[in-house]
């Protein structure tokens, strides 16, 4: 069993899924996403990890909500971004259709 189904199992148990809203999950993202800010400007490396994974669980949750697992959201997203090419600016990468 893997961590994502241990999230998702213990958000069942708590009748997160299907009893909470979208809309609920959605602003306990922004919340956890606001500590991880924080944490950040502080450099509180603790906070950061824990914040992190606060989000990683809340975004767990979500994508049960919508019937897709966490799994394949992220498997979209690195097939999104593997080719991708780009550039630092300002020690942001910045993809290739975006640089001006």
């Amino acid at each position: 069993m893997n961590r994502f189904n241990d999230i998702r199992s213990w958000a069942h148990d708590r009748n997160l899924i299907h009893g909470g809203t979208k809309q609920a999950q959605m602003l306990k993202g922004v919340e956890e996403l606001g500590e991880i800010a924080a944490a950040v400007a502080r450099g509180n490396v603790e906070g950061v990890k824990d914040g992190i994974g606060d989000v990683v669980v809340v975004l767990t949750i979500l994508a049960a909500q919508y019937d897709v697992s966490i799994e394949d959201c992220i498997d979209h997203a690195y097939n999104e971004i593997k080719d991708r090419k780009g550039r630092m600016v300002d020690g942001c990468f910045i993809k290739e259709g975006d640089i001006k």
